[in-house]
């Protein structure tokens, strides 16, 4: 079967969407990227400070409610609707809930050719690239660093402390059917 989906989770600032730019550019068919912040890009602003929607606490930790789970919900249909049209996509994402965030992903995408990969980084690197960003609250980084692979099965894993984004996106080419 040929690859139609590539996942890719990490924390905030672990190199996640700079990998997603780079595997538009190697792989040789086009492939369409699905990232978690274009989601809550979407969302009008009162849900990005409601306990229905999505808050970032000042430490940098991420509280999500009912009403963002449902739009949620209904993007990683469209996701995997998409995947299934004929589109190759890579989801950019950040697992908060570990493996119950894969398990909900794995329940959208069942049917599907997908590649799971984990984007690991070191929590003072990705802190301090989270710092440099400027568009994140202090502390995301850190908090999100060991959660999001909590129970987490990857068919590859990629550490950008060292690694550049492009060494990390021809690994996970390679990888790719």
């Amino acid at each position: 079967m040929t690859t139609q989906v590539i996942v890719l989770n990490g924390g905030s600032s672990s190199g996640k969407s700079g990998i997603v730019r780079c595997l538009q550019a190697v792989l040789p068919d086009p492939w369409l990227a699905a990232a978690i912040d274009s989601l809550i890009e979407m969302m009008p602003a009162s849900m990005q400070a409601s306990d229905l929607g999505i808050e970032i606490a000042d430490d940098g930790a991420v509280a999500v409610g009912s009403t963002f789970r449902e739009l949620e919900a209904a993007w990683m249909a469209g996701v995997a609707a998409m995947a299934r049209a004929g589109a190759r996509i890579i989801v950019d994402d950040v697992f908060l809930g570990g493996a119950e965030s894969q398990a909900r992903w794995r329940e959208v995408l069942d049917g599907l050719d997908v590649l799971w990969v984990g984007v690991r980084c070191e929590s003072a690197v990705a802190a301090g690239r989270e710092i440099a960003r400027g568009d994140r609250t202090s502390g995301m980084a850190a908090q999100q660093a060991p959660i999001v692979h909590e129970g987490v099965v990857y068919d590859l894993e990629v550490d950008t402390t060292h690694t550049e984004s492009l060494d990390c996106a021809r690994a996970i080419a390679t990888r790719v059917r």
